[in-house]
């Protein structure tokens, strides 16, 4: 059993936690203590340096003037999260998060910012807002994921980037690849809100294993009944968006 604590980063979460983003920190705490591994949540608050000391950081979801200020905060602190990334934390990000990992992303006003460079992935402004339920089915061995999507950035990965999987329905990354997010060590990024950790508990334990090794199953019924509930809705939605297709190019 693993003797310390393991410590969930709630990056920002004044400004990158807009969708509800808190939950997903708190489903990996709780999840934890279900096991019986002590966890606590560690809040990093704007403005204050982020330590390399956390078992895993989240990134999550924020509008534009929000984002920018985080940018900031994070380029600061780039060395530190990078150190502890490559000493084996966890990261995941979720769209604004997403964006700030990679390489740059592009303003409302027009400017290209400077990301932290985790991923090789850049962020342009797309022609609309990608609204509504998304359907991933993941590259790594987790079920169909399911959450919400709210962006109007296109983001487009770099020559050997994973995306975390294949968009069934929504809109995912946006820029005509057919994927959301991107995978890669001990690192989740997408587009899904929901937030999606408890809309998914496999995937929350999938981040947790690269934390703990090793976790015993859990009753995860309820859980379940409402990734279940989310994946027929994100199913009638995606038909509907075929079938207006459809018609619109029937003329």
């Amino acid at each position: 059993m693993r003797e310390s604590t393991v410590r969930v980063g709630l990056i920002y979460p004044e400004l990158l936690g807009t969708y509800g983003d808190r939950g997903n920190a708190l489903v990996l705490a709780q999840r934890c203590r279900w096991r019986d591994l002590a966890a606590e949540v560690v809040e990093v608050p704007a403005g204050a340096p982020i330590p390399d000391s956390l078992d895993v950081y989240l990134f999550g979801g924020g509008e534009d003037d929000p984002q920018n200020m985080a940018a900031a905060g994070m380029r600061d602190s780039r060395a530190a999260i990078v150190r502890a990334w490559e000493g084996g934390a966890v990261v995941f990000a979720v769209c604004a998060g997403f964006q700030l990992i990679g390489h740059s992303y592009v303003a409302a006003d027009g400017t290209r910012l400077d990301g932290i460079g985790l991923v090789d992935a850049v962020t342009d402004p797309g022609p609309d807002r990608l609204i509504g339920e998304v359907l991933v089915q993941p590259d790594a061995p987790l079920p169909t994921l399911t959450g919400f999507e709210n962006h109007g950035g296109r983001t487009t990965l770099g020559p050997g980037v994973r995306p975390l999987g294949t968009v069934l329905a929504g809109g995912g990354n946006g820029d005509g690849s057919g994927g959301d997010g991107a995978l890669g060590e001990r690192l989740v990024a997408t587009y899904l809100h929901g937030p999606v950790l408890p809309r998914n508990p496999a995937l929350a334990d999938h981040l947790l294993q690269w934390v703990v090794g090793d976790l015993r199953p859990l009753d995860s019924t309820w859980e379940e009944r409402l990734r279940a509930e989310r994946i027929a809705a994100g199913s009638k939605t995606g038909l509907a968006k075929w079938w207006q297709q459809r018609m619109l190019n029937r003329g």
